[in-house]
């Protein structure tokens, strides 16, 4: 068991979490949620050892091992994907190569009686013994499994970290943070930069994870389909519900409901009580009674409602006068990167007051079209015509990232505001929760959350009558993509929205254009009435959908590589069974390298040939049984 005891953290007057506790046992698996700025980031940063709390402990059992997943990381850009992913077994490959090493000295030397050779015997079964708490022989296969599962394939392992994007370089080191297996795993925003495959993988892994996780998301699938638990921060307290989310989230709206009517019940009494005292007050007979039953009222334990975040983001977009009818038109666009052909022949019109939603999987051309609209990439063939009295705003999906880490927040907004709204700079901020010395941070220092409010506040000061947003709720959490949702509501100008997110796009927009296979179609609703025409019951079926030829293409394979896989399989299960035996031979010898005396044995040479060989041996089956699993994946 896992004990967090009274944490409390203060910043000034404020108070972040004050005096929390709870017990984490084994295998649970923990969604910790709450507004943004609420304090979850500090908390896991307190039970990873990163920070102290100002009051409070701490109390795990010794030698426990605790994993986090931070906002900002260091790889070594220098190095190939899969090698950078093998760091993560630095212990275990030091020891193998300081093994080898010691072999290699005592094979070399003669020396049998001297002290210095008994010395490199000790080591040996030192080595020996650590080694023992690490399967050697499956340490690359693992590594491959797991980044294969985040997304990246046999091409990607030879390409330097230096060439990946942000994303990339987040899924390699949520690679390593699996592959190290601690006793608590705890992961901030695990999905803000993973596609939908890469999602349900991590789902399936998480779930069947041997240790503790913990996490933090506002991704309401992912944590209702991983988490068993979830605990709540709020106004610096924490509530603890055994259930998942979507269960918490009935449970907490009945205690609410309880509440409340007992809160109005007690409340009725109360007044009825005050209202006869002071009636009694009023009679001098009376006034002794009054003041006994006074004293009792006073004892009364009074029942308190949830405070309510007082503090909430204040959206409003400003806008100018009407455009023209027409607002863009994508007449015959076509987009190619290199031979490879995103979309061709697209026809796009986007008019005043629209209110577009597009959607569809991962690399089908959203952002791209969005882009070509807008200017920012040329198309390959076609032609944008956009319309007269356009003033635009674009939300990119990594608005957040752009900005300058080495400004503060004002300054920030200050390079941002046009002339006319300078002096409103420090009102729009408070609107977006930062206020007093808040302004005065540094980008660098502000958590996902805070960054992603800043990006929008900073877009909300130029008036615009069309408004673009690329997966806008990136980093937000749950009470704010809301209030942005009712924000938008709001908006009369034209917009168009790229998101994932079903409850966002939910009554938001009235049109919904679908990219998929290079071509695009539109339906006259919002996502409800896509999803219905789709027979899907979410967006993920939306991401992990394939079209008839290829469903038919995909039968047509799997009927065609049927023998060839029975085949694979059969010789799978020869090679496991001939890694067994020979795994069983070298644990034979390994037992006796753990003595002193085999090192004096005369047979000790060729004995250590025989290990030798052998895990030559070993090491070309599990090269071949790679392969054969490899093949069969693929």
């Amino acid at each position: 068991m896992y004990y967090v005891r009274d944490i409390s953290v203060h910043f000034g007057e404020r108070t972040l979490l004050n005096k929390v506790s709870f017990m984490i046992t084994p295998r649970d698996r923990i969604g910790l949620i709450g507004r943004n700025g609420a304090g979850k980031s500090t908390l896991l940063k307190i039970i990873a050892g990163e920070k102290s709390p100002d009051s409070g402990i701490l109390e795990f059992p010794t030698k426990t091992t605790i994993g986090y997943l931070r906002q900002e990381f260091e790889l070594n850009e220098s190095l190939k994907v899969i090698d950078e992913a093998m760091s993560c077994h630095e212990e275990a490959l030091a020891l193998q190569k300081q093994l080898h090493e010691l072999n290699q000295q005592i094979s070399e030397r003669s020396d049998y009686e001297s002290e210095s050779y008994q010395k490199i015997l000790e080591e040996l079964g030192h080595v020996t013994g650590r080694l023992e708490h690490f399967n050697i022989a499956t340490l690359e296969i693992d590594t491959v499994k797991v980044l294969k599962g985040l997304g990246f394939t046999n091409e990607d392992f030879t390409r330097r970290v230096s060439e990946l994007s942000g994303g990339w370089k987040m899924r390699i080191e949520l690679a390593k943070l699996l592959l190290r297996k601690p006793d608590i795993l705890m992961l901030d925003e695990p999905t803000n930069h993973l596609d939908i495959e890469s999602i349900i993988w991590l789902e399936q892994y998480l779930t069947t994870y041997p240790g503790t996780v913990i996490l933090i998301s506002h991704d309401i699938q992912f944590l209702d389909n991983v988490c068993n638990r979830i605990i709540e921060l709020e106004s610096g307290n924490i509530s603890d519900y055994k259930l998942n989310y979507k269960k918490y989230l009935d449970e907490k709206e009945k205690q609410i409901t309880i509440r409340q009517a007992a809160f109005e019940n007690q409340q009725k009494e109360i007044a009825q009580k005050e209202k006869t005292i002071n009636r009694f007050m009023a009679k001098a007979t009376k006034t002794k009674m009054a003041q006994s039953m006074k004293k009792q009222l006073d004892k009364v334990e009074r029942i308190e409602l949830p405070s309510e975040e007082t503090k909430t983001m204040q959206i409003r977009f400003a806008e100018v006068p009407r455009s023209g009818r027409e607002i863009v038109k994508a007449v015959d666009v076509a987009k190619s990167f290199g031979d490879k052909q995103i979309f061709s022949n697209l026809n796009i019109t986007i008019e005043r007051g629209d209110r577009v939603a597009f959607v569809g999987q991962n690399g089908q051309g959203k952002t791209t079209m969005a882009k070509i609209m807008i200017g920012l990439l040329a198309p390959t063939h076609g032609h944008i015509e956009t319309g007269s009295n356009m003033h635009l705003s674009y939300y990119a999906q990594n608005q957040s990232e752009l900005l300058n880490l080495k400004s503060t927040v004002l300054e920030v907004m200050e390079d941002k505001a046009p002339e006319e709204m300078r002096t409103r700079v420090r009102s729009i901020l408070g609107s977006f929760l930062f206020s007093g010395e808040d302004v005065d941070k540094k980008v660098s220092v502000l958590s996902g959350g805070e960054r992603a409010r800043l990006a929008m506040a900073s877009l909300i000061m130029k008036p615009c009558n069309f408004l673009i947003l690329d997966e806008p709720t990136n980093h937000l959490d749950i009470y704010s993509k809301e209030i942005l949702k009712e924000a938008l509501k709001a908006y009369h100008g034209t917009l168009l929205v790229i998101s994932h997110d079903r409850e966002f796009l939910a009554g938001l927009t009235d049109k919904v254009i679908e990219f998929k296979e290079g071509s695009t179609k539109e339906y006259l609703g919002d996502i409800e009435y896509f999803l219905g025409k789709k027979k899907m019951d979410n967006m993920r079926e939306v991401d992990l959908q394939k079209s008839e030829n290829t469903e038919i293409q995909v039968q047509e394979s799997k009927k065609a590589n049927a023998d060839e896989v029975r085949k694979a399989k059969k010789q799978i299960n020869n090679i496991e069974k001939q890694i067994a035996k020979l795994e069983e031979e070298m644990a034979s010898i390994e037992t006796l390298m753990a003595n002193p005396d085999f090192y004096n044995d005369p047979s000790f040479t060729q004995t250590n040939k025989k290990y030798h060989d052998l895990q030559a041996e070993l090491n070309d089956k599990m090269k071949a049984w790679e392969e054969l699993v490899s093949s069969i994946e693929e």
